[in-house]
């Protein structure tokens, strides 16, 4: 039996300015990967995300990044020995009063943008991000694309897993993603991104950019939320992956 998560990063509205379609989404996904405040959300946003996933039965994970409002977090930074340890930290601890109120426990961790594009190649962002959820909550579960060293360190350092794939991104030969500064980056055609999908999850591979077919663990896809069509795409997904006989489920359902 193939099992899958499905995760959104969601909760990326603050003040007046609101993305997305949250409650949709929400409904849709098995995972929410939601904004700590400081590269998008709020803490009223925080309140409310938390509480729809509640109504709907939905994970609750966060969603940490650079300090980085203007540029949404997906600008690199290089931080000092220990300063992404701590911010890491202080957006857990936001996230979870927030959790803790609505009754709840964060159920994983999923590093954003730039942050999350970064640490497969820094053995000290890799290091620091494990050493802060260690230090937070030893249950939380790291989520992190197939294939990297953040990955086999997580492991290493007694964290559960999660391996996340990309619907609509274009991978590398070596199994990363491709830069979006890549105009192939990010894939258009929706049906050909819901068959590659399929594939990940069924045979355990997928197509390069130049060809190749290379290994991959789809345990999480992720379906992108700040886009005018990705409600529908969700939906589509889903639809897609259930008439498969692919059964959806939350992280820590499919760990156990």
């Amino acid at each position: 039996m193939y099992k899958v998560d499905l995760n959104s990063d969601l909760g990326e509205s603050f003040g007046l300015y609101k993305i997305g379609s949250d409650e949709e989404i929400i409904r849709t996904v098995t995972s929410v990967n939601v904004a700590c405040g400081i590269h998008a959300g709020d803490p009223m946003v925080m309140d409310k995300t938390i509480k729809m996933c509640m109504e709907h039965g939905t994970a609750v994970g966060a969603h940490p990044g650079f300090p980085d409002l203007q540029g949404f977090g997906r600008r690199q930074m290089q931080m000092k020995k220990g300063e992404l340890k701590n911010y890491i930290l202080y957006q857990l601890g936001a996230l979870d009063a927030f959790a803790r109120l609505h009754g709840t426990r964060l159920q994983h961790v999923k590093p954003h943008g730039a942050l999350n594009n970064m640490m497969p190649y820094s053995e000290q962002y890799s290091r620091e991000i494990c050493e802060a959820i260690l230090a937070f909550d030893p249950e939380l579960i790291l989520v992190a694309p197939t294939n990297t060293m953040t990955l086999q360190m997580a492991r290493d350092m007694g964290l559960r897993t999660v391996s996340e794939v990309f619907a609509d991104r274009a991978y590398q030969d070596d199994g990363y993603l491709l830069s979006r500064s890549c105009p192939e980056a990010v894939l258009t055609d929706e049906d050909e991104a819901i068959k590659r999908v399929i594939r990940m999850i069924k045979n355990k591979t997928v197509i390069s950019v130049t060809g190749k077919e290379i290994p991959i663990q789809a345990d999480s896809v992720c379906i992108h939320s700040d886009s005018a069509i990705a409600l529908n795409y969700a939906k589509k997904v889903r639809k897609a992956l259930e008439a498969e006989g692919i059964v959806l489920c939350s992280m820590k359902e499919m760990l156990g």
